[in-house]
């Protein structure tokens, strides 16, 4: 029996005694040994194996205690694993310390008042399972009663600004050794309050926590913060100078997170899938962490897993399921023109330079477009091909990382496109079209192509979707696109869905390789419809009024001919 997918598990326990598939990320433990980094912060994109990581660690280090205040023993699930090749210099640290472990992901709400409740409820999990202290002869009875006001969530928030300090003198006080704090996905609270419109609130408490938890903390043996983007120490980390940052720039701990290219065929060799490492690589591969080749974890654990149960199964995108991919549905809405001709270069495979900073808070992500392309670069959505120095500034050439990430773009763009139809007054476009105004009709469908996004590479299947969306709007006609007729298909067809005293309209498409050549691809177009007989399937079905356009494309201009 093979090894079963972990999808969705994120306790290293769990995923070891219930004999998963899991990717060794012990070396992070050495690695935090030996940089020896007081506060460490992590940022990675989403799903790419923070929170198993934290696990690991706690599980590593955590003097691990049940409710009875017993040792439980977990040198068992790092048999076999690298850390435990790395020698007792290693080795004599595991399950020395007692740790405090905070997820921070649960504040996603609506509203500061449930967020806040949320943060509470956490805090308040992780006193209860360090409740043996309320029975330690070391804690006296002013610190039980504070931490009995802790666990029954007292309405007074005095006491939760600083209440993982307090955890940790407690703990220390007890055990007699320092403690390490691991905190889980830092900035959701901070990145759901910006877009919810509690921000200012959110960050006075996220940084009133930290500051008294990792800011000259006697108690703190190390701490471990995980998060997708890395805010300002003005904003979140204010005074904290002894705070080592391990973004997707810094060259240590790349394949810390996500999977590295061996990790990924070693997976596939497992399962007997070496024939799919093409596709992998299409669709999730393309990221770089550091100097190192990273592929998208959560997206291979998935395409493996349905590859067991079909081995036809298509990749998809799953990535692109696990968030709201609100900030490229930001980027798509508010993008002026240059900023559309960059998406459209990305798209097509090109590649944009901005500048590098690294320190974006939410509150900036709109200040300018090249803070929103950074916050795009640092949580996933486009990858690092080079780099140039300028003075003190650092420029990043940027792309799109892989297909999934690719389909992410074009599906929003897709959507975009539905919702601005159904905000624009195309009477006037509808109107040319019924008085045969050729000069009108150009310039409104030149007018809505300026405002549109290509993903095609002006390819005739982008005008024909183009084109069908803008009509598809226009309540009076059945809009039928490449239907049989005549000898052979016109490209669109509009007819009334009545036939006496109805109309229609036979529109061919055709895409010029130049300006210059649009008037003779118009009268192409034209050609053709009476070449094939276009019109004949619809004189059959009684119409008699059947107005026909030849509309030629070029990138973003338009002509229109009638017959």
């Amino acid at each position: 029996m093979k090894k079963k997918i972990p999808i969705g598990y994120e306790d290293f326990r769990e995923i070891v005694e219930n004999n998963f598939y899991y990717v060794d990320k012990t070396p992070i433990l050495k690695e935090l040994l030996d940089s020896r980094g007081k506060v460490n912060l992590f940022t990675r994109p989403r799903r790419f194996g923070k929170t198993l990581n934290l696990s690991m660690i706690q599980r590593f280090f955590e003097m691990e205690m049940d409710r009875e205040g017993n040792l439980m023993d977990n040198s068992h699930l790092f048999d076999g694993l690298k850390i435990s090749t790395c020698g007792e210099e290693y080795l004599s640290h595991q399950q020395q310390y007692t740790v405090i472990s905070l997820t921070l992901k649960s504040a996603k709400q609506p509203n500061y008042g449930l967020a806040y409740a949320m943060l509470k409820q956490e805090i308040v999990s992780e006193y209860s399972r360090h409740s043996y202290l309320l029975d330690s002869d070391k804690l006296i009875e002013k610190e039980k009663k504070r931490y009995h006001g802790i666990m029954n969530l007292t309405d007074d928030p005095a006491l939760y600004v600083n209440a993982l300090e307090f955890l940790c003198d407690c703990l220390a006080s007890h055990h007699g050794k320092k403690v390490i704090i691991l905190i889980d996905e830092y900035d959701v609270p901070l990145e759901n309050a910006w877009f919810a419109g509690f921000y200012e609130e959110m960050i006075s408490f996220i940084r009133s926590l930290f500051e008294s938890a990792l800011k000259t903390n006697p108690s703190l043996e190390f701490a471990v913060i995980t998060g997708c983007l890395r805010i300002s120490r003005e904003s979140i980390f204010t005074g904290l100078n002894n705070l080592k940052i391990y973004s997707i720039l810094s060259p240590a701990h790349g394949s810390s997170f996500g999977f590295t290219e061996k990790e990924v065929k070693d997976m596939l060799d497992y399962y007997g899938l070496k024939d799919k490492y093409e596709d992998v690589c299409h669709w999730y591969d393309g990221y770089i962490f550091g100097k190192q080749e990273i592929y998208n974890p959560w997206s291979i654990l998935n395409y493996v897993d349905d590859l067991l149960v079909d081995r036809h199964a298509f990749a998809r995108p799953y990535w692109s399921n696990t968030s709201s991919n609100s900030i490229v549905r930001e980027l798509v809405e508010n993008a002026g023109t240059d900023t559309k001709g960059e998406i459209e270069n990305l798209i097509a495979g090109g590649f944009i330079e901005k500048q590098v900073h690294e320190e974006v808070t939410y509150g900036d992500i709109h200040s300018s477009m090249d803070n929103l392309w950074n916050f795009l670069y640092f949580t996933g959505y486009l990858k690092q091909i080079g780099e140039r120095k300028e003075g003190r500034k650092i420029y990043l050439s940027l792309s799109i990382p892989n297909e999934e990430i690719k389909s992410i773009y074009e599906n929003t763009i897709l959507a975009w496109f539905d919702k601005k139809i159904e905000t624009t007054d195309l009477s006037p476009l509808f109107q040319a079209m019924e008085t045969g105004d050729c000069d009108n009709i150009a310039a409104l469908l030149t007018e809505q192509l300026l405002e549109t996004i290509s993903f095609y590479d002006y390819a005739e299947n982008y005008y024909h979707g183009f084109l069908t969306g803008l009509l598809k709007s226009w309540g009076k006609y059945r809009v039928l696109s490449n239907r049989e007729s005549g000898a052979g298909r016109p490209d669109i067809l509009l007819k009334t869905p009545y036939i006496r005293r109805g109309r229609a309209m036979i529109l061919e498409l055709k895409v010029a390789d130049s300006y210059q050549n649009m008037e003779s691809c118009c009268e192409s177009a034209l050609r053709q419809i009476e070449d094939r007989d276009y019109e004949a399937a619809l004189r059959e079905e009684g119409y008699e009024d059947i107005a026909k356009y030849g509309i030629c494309f070029y990138k973003k201009e338009c002509l229109v001919m009638s017959l």
